[in-house]
Formats: structure tokens, C-alpha cells, sequence
């Protein structure tokens, strides 16, 4: 049995953004350097598939990546890199978040690569590596000025060596996490780069003096961009880029972008019924909408519940027939209703696009950046708050 409400995801389109970020980062290696020489390789990517893949699904959409060439994936804590694991992902698999209350022997078990960004993490790590009589590969993250994750970009001098001297840890990346990236202007990206450039020479010079002759710092991963500031600045491109909700075909308002990029995900549902509302009637939770002449509504099985935020209400729209409608009465936790008054002959069964299209006029589709922009959010949300009663159905085509 499959509910009315699904989300649809198309891994030929995930796989179609995947290369289109390829080409858009590899187009011109002639251009301006960045932190190597003129000629620099492109750089690689990161897929990230955290938040069960944005919401998208993250084992279907794991492999779908890594089919289509991605050398690493990133999750956000060692029990979702276990279910890619588990679901047959064979790449490196990066854990961004804090491992300071995790059962750390899951990185050993499932081959993860941790983010090391504490020296206590550092500690245990360590310990659980020498406990496995292994050598574990990790990712240093340099605080620049997100102030959440990371050693101090102006204290590493301190807290590092006895991170780098480790017997059992091996450094394969550096990297740093923007706080500013899809804020245009403000001066902390700015401030963030020169940081981290300064701190990538400081780790150079400490992963020398360590002497512990196992880590090569040529070989080792410099990146620091997500989706926003990989299409801000070429200049933070570096090794490798992180993107994430690129890859699901979106731009970061209030960004715009020439990569051809395709949504990833539609979400529909079907009316259930029409009710006519006569003047002065009103409708749902709190009656917070009252018909002021004869009003015809519909009924679709979808609400908070699903993952649609109670600020829908009033301002966001769905498409039945072709045609727009607004969403009216109070979001309720299995139900919303929309005003379809005018609209020739709607009726239970019709189809209801609650994100995606339904018909070739650019009206004809409602995206994930208008729906955050109608109720004073993210797209980030919207997509990552879908819920988990909404079966995912998969195409490749």
C-alpha cells in the first residue's frame, strides 16, 4: 500500500548534477590560480549525503553518486555512514560531527574516516585506533570563525602537536567551514580564507616537525567549500569542494548560478474531496479562514506530520489542474486544504503538486526556494524536514 503522498526522486538527474558540477568546476584551468599554480588540477568533490541525503534518501542516493564517479561521500555522524555501509557504498566516507559521545569502534568496523576537531576527540581516537592495532585516516577541522566544530585556527600551536605526533592516526585532510558563504558581502568569508590559509601553513610546518615520518602534508586534502561558496569563489575551490544542496538541484538563496542543474525531488499527493463553503463557513483548526462568497475546497492528505510547515498556511500554493491554489485553514498534522474555487471540475483522485511541475509555463512549478521564501525559511528545511511516512519512489530516467 502506498500512501497519496509521495516523493519522487530522480537519480538520473542527481547523477546529470553530479557532472554538471564536475565540468563547472574543471571549464577553465587556465583561469585566475588559486592557492596552487595556474594550471592546477580541477578539484574533486565530496558528495554530501547527510540528513538521510537532504531528505532525498540517502542509501538510494549514495549509490546513485557513487555510480556516478564520486570518490567520497560525507555524512554527518558515524551511524549514518554505517547505513551506507550497509547499504553497499564502497567509497571513502567522510563523518563530518562531533565523535565525543559515539561508539567510535563503528569506524573501524565500517571503514569511516573520522573529522577529528577536538583534542579530546583526538585522545579517543587515538586510543580506539590503537585498541583496534590499526592506523586510521582522519580529516582536521580548523575553526575559522563558525565558532561550533574545530581546533582554533589562532591556537594550533598548542593543541596540534600531540594530535600530529599520534602513533595510531594518520592526517588525510584539512579543512574549514564557512559561516557566511551565501551572505554576499559580508566580510567574514573574506576573513574565514585568509584564516585558513594561514592555518594550512601552520599545520605544514607542525606536520614537519612532528618527524613521525608517516604523514606526506603534498598528499593531504585541502577544502572548505559547501554548495554557496563553491559558486562565490574559485579562489576556496583548493583540493576538493563539499557540495550538498547543488547536487539535489539547488541553488543557495539568494545565489543565483549558470550550472544546469535539475530538482531532484517533486512531492504530490491527491484531493481526497471537494467541500463547498458557504459566505461566513470556515475551515479547519481554529477557523482561521472564513469563506467571504460560495468557496470550493480541497482536501489533500498531507500535513506537518509529512514534513509542510504550519506557516503554509495563507501563503504557499499547490498546482491541481495546471493551475495554482492557494493553501487556506491551518496546516494540520495528516491534512491541508486549498482553495480551489473557479477550477473547472476538480475532483478526488486529481493529481496535487505540492513541490515540482505540472505543465510546461514557468508558473506551472513551484520549487523548493519559493516555498522557503513564502514562509521566512531555508530550502535546507523544507527538503530535509520531509518525512519518513513519505515513501520515496525512485527513477533513473
Amino acid at each position: 500500500m502506498i500512501r497519496s503522498t509521495v516523493a519522487h526522486v530522480d537519480l538520473a538527474a542527481l547523477q546529470a548534477n553530479f557532472r554538471a558540477i564536475q565540468e563547472f568546476i574543471s571549464a577553465d584551468r587556465k583561469g585566475p590560480p588559486r592557492i596552487k599554480s595556474v594550471n592546477c588540477p580541477a578539484p574533486s568533490i565530496i558528495a554530501v549525503v547527510k540528513a538521510n541525503a537532504y531528505g532525498h534518501g540517502s542509501e538510494r542516493v549514495a549509490l546513485a553518486l557513487e555510480t556516478a564517479g564520486a570518490t567520497m561521500l560525507a555524512c554527518a555522524d558515524i551511524e549514518e555512514g554505517i547505513v551506507l555501509r550497509r547499504a553497499g557504498v564502497r567509497v571513502p566516507i567522510l563523518v563530518f560531527g562531533a565523535l565525543s559521545v559515539s561508539d567510535l569502534d563503528g569506524l573501524f568496523e565500517f571503514s569511516l574516516t573520522p573529522t577529528i576537531s577536538t583534542p579530546s576527540a583526538a585522545r579517543a581516537v587515538q586510543a580506539a585506533a590503537a585498541r583496534q592495532k590499526t592506523r586510521a585516516g582522519y580529516h582536521l577541522k580548523i575553526d575559522t570563525g563558525m565558532n561550533r566544530l574545530g581546533f582554533r585556527h589562532d591556537n594550533l600551536r598548542r593543541t596540534l602537536p600531540e594530535l600530529l605526533a599520534s602513533a595510531n592516526l594518520s592526517l588525510e585532510g584539512v579543512y574549514t567551514h564557512f559561516a557566511t558563504a551565501d551572505e554576499p558581502g559580508h566580510p567574514l568569508f573574506d576573513s574565514q580564507r585568509a584564516r585558513f590559509e594561514s592555518a594550512l601553513d601552520t599545520v605544514k610546518e607542525l606536520t614537519g616537525a612532528a618527524k613521525a615520518g608517516h604523514d606526506d602534508f603534498s598528499k593531504v586534502l585541502r577544502h572548505a567549500c559547501n554548495s554557496a561558496a563553491l559558486l562565490r569563489d574559485s579562489r576556496v575551490w583548493y583540493d576538493v569542494v563539499r557540495p550538498g544542496l547543488l547536487l539535489y538541484g539547488i541553488v543557495p538563496p539568494p545565489l543565483a548560478s549558470t550550472i544546469p542543474l535539475t530538482p531532484v525531488m517533486s512531492l504530490t499527493s491527491r484531493v481526497v474531496a471537494v467541500k463547498g463553503l458557504r459566505p461566513g463557513e470556515a475551515v479547519g483548526y481554529g477557523s482561521r479562514f472564513g469563506a467571504q462568497a460560495p468557496t470550493t475546497i480541497a482536501v489533500v492528505p498531507a500535513g506537518y506530520a509529512d514534513g509542510l510547515d504550519l506557516r503554509l498556511e495563507g501563503r504557499g500554493q499547490v498546482l491541481i489542474r495546471g493551475r495554482r491554489a492557494p493553501i487556506v485553514g491551518a496546516v494540520s498534522m495528516d491534512m491541508m486544504t486549498v482553495d480551489v474555487t473557479g477550477l473547472e471540475e476538480v475532483a478526488p483522485g486529481d493529481e496535487v503538486v505540492i513541490i515540482g511541475r505540472q505543465g510546461e509555463e514557468s508558473w506551472q512549478h513551484i520549487d523548493v526556494r519559493e516555498m522557503a521564501a513564502a514562509i521566512g525559511t531555508i530550502p535546507y528545511e523544507i527538503v530535509c524536514r520531509i518525512g519518513s511516512r513519505i515513501e520515496r519512489q525512485y527513477s533513473a530516467t
